[in-house]
């Protein structure tokens, strides 16, 4: 499945920006979805993850409370609402696709990625 990331912007400290992820095949509703991002001179770490029916899901602790990642099955699209946006949370955001079993959250487990979209907080 290919993934299309769009939403990334500019963004003062405290505001709220959506990132959308949209799938190009209906089997996306089989697929856990993560969203991953990458700072500049970080590794890439994974900001949440929901599982393929949408009941379950994980976020990093630090986001838990801020992000809320959803999906449409039948628009084929994931979400990530980010709010109260600080600094720290400016870096490349990707999203991610895998079939495994479960909600995984290792990088490894996902073999599908987006081209990743930036996201710059001002301070």
């Amino acid at each position: 499945v290919q993934l299309q990331a769009s939403g990334g912007g500019l963004v003062q400290a405290g505001g709220s920006l959506r990132l959308s992820c949209e799938a190009s095949k209906r089997s996306f509703s089989r697929y856990a979805m993560a969203w991953f991002r990458q700072a500049p001179g970080k590794e890439r770490e994974i900001v949440g993850a929901i599982s393929w029916s949408g009941t379950g899901s994980y976020y990093a602790d630090s986001v838990k409370g801020r992000f809320t990642v959803s999906r449409d099955n039948a628009k084929l699209t994931v979400y990530l609402q980010m709010n109260s946006l600080k600094p720290e949370d400016t870096a490349v955001y990707y999203c991610a696709a895998s079939n495994d079993f479960g909600l995984p959250i290792a990088r490894f487990r996902y073999t599908n990625w987006g081209q990743g979209t930036l996201v710059t907080v001002s301070s």
